[in-house]
């Protein structure tokens, strides 16, 4: 029922080109396949990575769906996830109706139970203290006899779990029964048709066993094997791949990040010589990253690769822009355009190319807000997902564009790329013209350049880097008051970011031990100029995000 707030467990404009999306992916029929309707969650994006976890694919639709594009998917089951309203609010959003009598299992989940509840003529209600947090469930002795009673199979009789509701089941709806409650409230219902409610939030951490949980939904309730491995995901990209393209020309943005190079190896595993793959080299990038890059392009996907130095281009038409939004449109927009210089040539010489390819993951998708989360709020835009322009002149390519970060690496290690490229943390795709706050300037750039490279230096050192998701310096536009040999000073102030997460879409900033921080504060105040103080920043997201920009 009504989620509050809380701080999650650890851690937009649609893309042109729709028809190289189906509203139905091909991964619907050829993998078992659970549907999570979204009705507005803050961890319903949770739910959809325990699901992975559980080697079973689903996809996240809004309520409004028709039930036509459900049923299309052939659903194993269904899931509702959380939501901030009441069941019983005039317009409050309703499950299909036909998903009652469809005879498939659903696992309703906070507001999803409530909704399950009402569907079968059962009432919830607001309650008067709200529940928040960590609580205690027992497991009905003895359990009911009926199918959903195997949600707690091979589980104890009591187990913590997270609570963050403020209305409560208070009749339970006739042929369900009890499985499970907490000192303040039913906890689990079930029926004998496979139709399961809980409480509680079992796809956050702080329900320790409640990854446990939803895979007895899965496996013991709807029947699932488990099939999502990265093996089956390798063979369907490629069906996919070669019937999207056909006997056309890819060209490949390589960034190289993991997403990226994941996608080009996909491709060109299905594809071949119809790919040529383009480093476009936008003086955005780390230091020395640009040379490192293509060796490990060179030596290990064996694929060609044109190098474009569009470095100057880059950082004119970033010149006088303070505005974050502004300079990841102005980085994804001229990324186009120079790839679209680069189609023009490429075709003069071997023909027209037709689709551009990209690392886009589900994460990119969902917080730019696509078709995919209509109810989202847009929290930024993802050069490669809002920043393209409206006339782009490729269809587009994306292999990972349902895949969470952590298969995508699960991915590239069964295609057999390197580990230092697979284990390499995230980078965004406008590069450091977003930890430069303020005006990106060659200078600033290579101020933040130094001080980054320090940074990833000493977390390496310290054996930390593949502990955290990120970890890098921001050139602030702040300077400070400093004393240097005895003179005043008046610097600039970098701060230094590392986070933990699992996907980027919540994180905790890292305790890093205080000895770690010390020798990069004082490397970066010594070793590059113009520098005399660093900050350390400890905000998680939310209500922070990863990037300060």
């Amino acid at each position: 029922m009504t989620d509050t707030a809380s701080r999650p467990d650890s851690a937009a404009t649609a893309l042109p080109a729709a028809e190289d999306v189906p509203a139905v992916p091909s991964t619907s029929t050829r993998h078992e396949t659970v549907v999570v309707l979204d009705f507005g969650s803050q961890f319903t994006r949770l739910i959809a990575r325990r699901i992975r976890e559980c080697r079973v694919y689903c996809e996240l639709l809004p309520p409004s769906t028709p039930w036509s594009e459900i049923v299309a998917r052939r659903p194993k089951g269904v899931v509702l996830s959380g939501g901030p309203a009441s069941v019983y609010d005039p317009g409050a959003p309703q499950a299909p109706p036909e998903l009652w009598e469809s005879g498939i299992p659903v696992l309703g989940i906070c507001y999803g139970m409530g909704l399950l509840a009402h569907g079968f003529g059962g009432e919830t209600a607001r309650v008067e203290k709200r529940e928040y947090g960590p609580a205690t469930l027992d497991v009905v002795p003895g359990g009911a006899d009926v199918p959903g009673a195997a949600l707690f199979d091979s589980l104890p009789a009591r187990l913590p779990v997270w609570m963050s509701h403020g209305d409560a089941l208070t009749r339970v709806p006739a042929g369900f029964h009890v499985l499970a409650h907490t000192a303040n409230a039913v906890a689990a219902i079930a029926d004998d048709r496979g139709h399961v409610g809980v409480q509680f939030h079992p796809e956050v951490v702080h329900t320790p066993r409640g990854k446990d949980i939803i895979d007895n939904f899965l496996k013991r309730i709807c029947g699932c094997r488990g099939d999502w491995t990265p093996g089956n995901v390798i063979a369907d990209s490629i069906a996919r791949i070669r019937a999207q393209v056909g006997g056309s020309r890819v060209i490949c943005a390589l960034s190289g990040g993991v997403d990226s190079a994941v996608a080009a190896t996909l491709i060109s595993r299905a594809i071949g010589d119809q790919l040529t793959c383009v480093f476009v080299d936008n003086g955005l990038l780390r230091k020395d990253e640009a040379a490192t890059l293509m060796e490990v392009f060179k030596e290990h996907l064996g694929i060609p690769v044109v190098h474009v130095d569009a470095v100057d281009r880059f950082l004119r038409r970033l010149a006088g822009v303070i505005d974050p939004e502004e300079k990841r449109r102005i980085v994804g927009d001229e990324f186009i355009r120079v790839f679209a210089e680069q189609a023009r040539l490429l075709s003069a010489q071997g023909g027209p190319i037709e689709f551009l390819a990209q690392g886009t993951l589900y994460p990119d998708v969902i917080e730019s807000t696509s078709h995919d989360t209509v109810n989202a709020a847009r929290i930024k835009t993802h050069h490669n997902v809002g920043g393209l322009p409206e006339d782009l002149p490729f269809r587009l390519v994306e292999p990972l564009r349902y895949l969470f970060k952590d298969e995508v690496r699960e991915v590239g290690r069964a295609l057999g790329l390197p580990e230092r490229m697979v284990s390499r943390q995230p980078f965004p795709g406008p590069g450091l013209s977003i930890r430069v706050i303020g005006e990106v300037t060659h200078e600033r750039l290579e101020t933040l350049r130094a001080a980054d490279a320090i940074v990833v230096e000493e977390i390496r050192k310290a054996g930390l880097y593949r502990e955290l998701w990120q970890s890098f310096a921001i050139l602030t536009p702040v300077k400070s008051v400093g004393v240097m040999g005895d003179y005043r000073t008046y610097a600039d102030v970098v701060a230094v970011r590392a986070v933990t997460s699992d996907d980027a879409m919540t994180a905790d900033w890292a305790r890093l031990p205080y000895e770690v921080l010390a020798t990069i504060s004082n490397r970066i105040v010594n070793e590059v100029q113009g520098v005399n103080r660093v900050v350390y920043d400890i905000s998680s997201k939310p209500p922070s995000t990863i990037e300060w920009e």
